[in-house]
Parts: structure tokens; sequence; C-alpha cells
């Protein structure tokens, strides 16, 4: 199969035309073959151009998909939300019942072993509503990550001594202070969602892009420890793969990212890997040079 060769810098990339003599020797090179080769073969050129505009598409439905699973989600919220419920945990811990909230943090823990945050970027209501409010508040955000730990482990910390304090877990009901598997069943329940919409909905309005998965999120230390460990034992996993040398700069991968993250200096080392990625394959698919893909 051929391969195109990495395209040139364009004006609008680099800000300026670019003379001839500014260009990359290698690229050039590489351009001339790939021009010669398609002068004496069409069908080369018929074949990639059929094969660039599949790869758009597919590309383009992927994140399409991807934006209606979270959004699905997100409109779903309110008949499941107590199976997120930080404090239903603590209620259920004191009674001695494993609770919805339970489960479903074991579940991400543990399917963060694999697929890493992927959770956060394909199924998370919360991911879901603060996409949703991108456009309304586009500020990029790069600190101040460590913020939900310091609610995460007091929280775990008491969750933990009320265990051993009452000796354990004795029943398991995932439907715990639930009326037909539904969350909201009264004016309190409805109350207690409309508290945490805002909870993740102010962050991201006053803040910036999803700004409750980097400072208040208390789910999300559960899938960055799981892929901590995944990465001390280094079994296969989803992840990120870059190619730096097919990299154009074009700054698309990092201004696109929804969680801020510097894609492009990420691709530049070689190092994809980052505790806040949450692998939604936004920058693979907006990537024109191929420079990152997903790997398994």
């Amino acid at each position: 199969m051929y391969r195109r060769p990495r395209p040139m810098p364009t004006k609008r990339e680099t800000g300026k035309a670019l003379r001839p003599a500014a260009r990359s020797v290698a690229v050039q090179t590489e351009w001339q073959a790939f021009c010669d080769l398609c002068a004496m073969n069409e069908t080369v050129c018929w074949y990639y151009r059929m094969q660039t505009k599949m790869s758009f598409i597919m590309k383009k439905r992927r994140q399409k998909i991807r934006t209606g699973i979270i959004l699905v989600s997100f409109f779903l919220f309110p008949a499941f939300f107590y199976f997120f419920s930080p404090y239903l945990i603590i209620e259920g811990t004191l009674n001695g019942v494993i609770t919805g909230s339970f489960v479903m943090f074991t579940l991400q823990f543990i399917s963060a072993l694999i697929f890493g945050r992927a959770f956060c970027g394909w199924v998370c209501p919360a991911g879901g509503a603060q996409e949703a409010l991108i456009t309304v508040r586009n500020k990029r955000i790069t600190k101040s990550n460590f913020i939900k730990w310091l609610i995460w482990t007091p929280w775990i910390a008491v969750i933990i001594l009320l265990a051993v304090k009452n000796g354990g877990y004795r029943q398991l009901n995932p439907l715990y202070q639930m009326k037909f598997g539904l969350s909201i069943d009264s004016v309190q329940a409805l109350i207690t969602y409309l508290m945490v919409l805002m909870l993740i909905v102010l962050p991201a309005l006053i803040v910036g892009r999803r700004s409750f998965c980097h400072h208040l999120c208390w789910m999300a230390p559960f899938m960055i420890i799981g892929r901590k460990i995944r990465n001390v034992f280094g079994w296969r996993s989803l992840r990120l793969e870059a190619m730096p040398d097919q990299c154009t700069h074009c700054h698309t991968c990092t201004e696109n990212c929804p969680m801020s993250l510097p894609v492009e200096l990420m691709v530049e080392f070689n190092k994809m890997e980052n505790t806040e990625c949450i692998l939604c394959a936004t920058c693979i698919d907006g990537c024109k040079s191929k420079a990152i893909k997903y790997l398994f």
C-alpha cells in the first residue's frame, strides 16, 4: 500500500508564506517521489483519494457517536444519578449495605485497568453536560488538578473508617434508596439532583472546559489509580500512540482537546500517557496528518 508523504506547512499553519528554500528538503523529496509515482500510476492517486475520504468520514462519525452517547447519558442522568452519589455510599456503609454507587465506583476502577479513563470520555453524564457547554465557555484549563484529591482523600477515608467501625458490609442492594430503580421519586430527590447538576454545570460555565472533571470529580481518582496500576504492570490496554515525524504542528489537537491537554507537546516528545486524558479520540479524529492513533 502506498503512503502519502508528510504535508508541507501552509501559510495558515505558519502565519506567513513560506519560500521554497525554507521548506524541508526531505519533505520536498518525498512529495516529488510521490508525484512522480502518481504520474506513472493514476490508480495510486485514486486509491489515496478514496482512502482519505473514507478515513475522514469514519473519524467524523466516531465523534458524532461519542457525543451522542454522552449526551443521552446526561439526559438520562435524573433517572440514575444515585448510582454516582458520593453521599449514598456513606449512608449505605453506615447500614452495612453495598449500594449502587459502591458498585459503580468499583466498576470504574476495574474498567480503568484496561480502558483508562475512557468512561469519562465516552459514557459519563457529567462529561456530556460539560461538553454541551463548551460553546458557551471554551476556556482551557491547565492547572489545579490536585483539588479533586483534596476532596476524594478525606471522603474515601471516612468510608473506610465507617466500614471498619460497623463491621463491614452485610448486604448487597444496588437499588438502595431507589423506588422502582429510579433516583428521583420525591421532591427531596429532585432538589438533590438539581444541586448535583449545579455542582457540575457552574464550574464549566465559570472556570472553563470540563472544570468539574479537573477540580471536583470524586469518581476520577478511582480511574486514575486504576490506570496507574496498569502502567506499573504494563499489560495490554487502550491507549494513544504518537508518530512525531508525521506531526505538522498545526496545534489542532491541543486546541480541540476537551481536557485542555498539551497534546502537541505530548506527540512531540512521544509521551502520550496523562492522568487527565479521557481517551475520547478527539485528537485522533482531528489530526489530518494521522500523527496519533488508538492502540491496544
